[in-house]
């Protein structure tokens, strides 16, 4: 237990797109809060609650955390909309906000902030706190597992768990009618989910916007394939064998990636006359119960997190690193991104399991990857 220390007041803000494990994380920070006698006052609605006016929060204690550890989504709400620094007006103007979220921390007497979001949100997050002289730290989430400095990020053990599920069933509908089924998942700028289901569920081909790829590569592939069905994910970030983006526009006008799986399935059909169906699994992968991985690391984070506060060990992240948690500057965390490193110890295992990633360096005989130049061996 932690020691009692003057009594200070934490605000625990979730920021950007949800995923499993958020509510386990805030339950975490509640409960070491408490063993210092602090009290956590949780922002609605990320940086929004704090521009209110009054500033909107919820007032935790133990006892009404009890049922958050297996509860998807943020029960604070949350948004990935709207920089403060650039905050869209009605009349299409925009504004620079940020002060009255400076000024939200202040008006509720906050001690310290606790942020929980990806790359854009801490980036935001530390750029407040650098001009208003604000206590933040950080705790990553982020279903791409794709935030610096961090093996592991909230969220992402959960959509691998269901992007493998998804894998798994469409395996057996696949064999049942002799088609090539394509599962489309997510992933903004990097392959993380696609790679790990790929190789949990048995995938014959893993396409990642980090390896090119060519469709002569793909069907060459599923012409080797000694069965007559086949199964594909690929990540949504995954662009044409042109090199472009595959997006779509809803009605409100919002660009958004989506659309690689219908893409890669004319291509195949038009290449080998497959019969090709296309499976997009979206929003089901940030949603739902936590796996258990999740509910211990957000857990983990979470201790750790109001313990830096303790500490007073400002402007860092927790992390996950070599099987333990850590701590990061937050500026080193979102310096860069976090890809998948063709050089990988998982890429190097899908292609010893024979599974494609669709590059031209290698080429398929008798259901097994065979490689047209030397693979680059790791360290050991």
């Amino acid at each position: 237990m932690g020691q009692h220390q003057d009594r200070k007041r934490i605000g625990l803000l979730t920021s950007g797109g949800d995923c499993a494990g958020l509510n386990a994380a805030l339950r975490a920070v509640v409960h070491r809060a408490d063993s210092y006698g602090w009290e956590v006052f949780g922002i609605s609605r990320a940086t929004h609650g704090l521009m209110t006016r009054p500033p909107e929060y919820i007032e935790f204690d133990v006892s009404s955390t009890h049922n958050l550890l297996l509860a998807g989504g943020t029960v604070l709400g949350t948004t990935n909309k709207g920089n403060p620094f650039d905050f869209p007006l009605p009349d299409g103007t925009t504004c620079d906000r940020s002060q009255e979220i400076i000024d939200g921390y202040h008006l509720l007497g906050l001690d310290a902030l606790i942020g929980i979001g990806g790359d854009g949100s801490m980036a935001i997050l530390r750029r407040l706190a650098q001009q208003g002289g604000l206590n933040l730290v950080g705790i990553p989430k982020t279903i791409d597992n794709d935030l610096g400095c961090t093996e592991r990020s909230i969220g992402f053990d959960t959509a691998v768990n269901i992007a493998t599920e998804a894998l798994d069933r469409l395996h057996f509908t696949a064999a049942s009618h002799s088609r090539v089924m394509i599962l489309e998942v997510m992933g903004r700028d990097a392959g993380h989910i696609a790679l790990n289901a790929g190789i949990a569920g048995g995938a014959d081909i893993v396409l990642l916007p980090e390896i090119p790829y060519t469709i002569e590569t793909i069907c060459q592939t599923i012409q080797g394939l000694k069965r007559n069905f086949a199964t594909i994910i690929v990540a949504e970030a995954v662009c044409t064998e042109a090199g472009e983006k595959v997006t779509q526009t809803n009605r409100l006008g919002q660009c958004r990636l989506g659309g690689i799986g219908e893409y890669l399935a004319e291509k195949i059909t038009e290449t080998i006359g497959a019969e090709t169906r296309v499976t997009v699994l979206g929003h089901v992968q940030r949603g739902g119960t936590p796996s258990p991985l999740d509910r211990v690391l957000a857990t983990t984070f979470g201790v750790e997190a109001v313990d830096l506060i303790a500490a007073e060990k400002y402007d860092h992240m927790v992390s996950w690193q070599n099987r333990q948690v850590v701590h990061v500057p937050i500026a080193e965390a979102i310096a860069e991104y976090r890809a998948v490193n063709p050089q990988d110890a998982l890429v190097k295992t899908a292609r010893g399991m024979g599974i494609c990633l669709g590059d031209t360096s290698y080429y398929t005989v008798d259901n097994h990857i065979r490689c047209k130049t030397p693979v680059v061996s790791l360290p050991r």
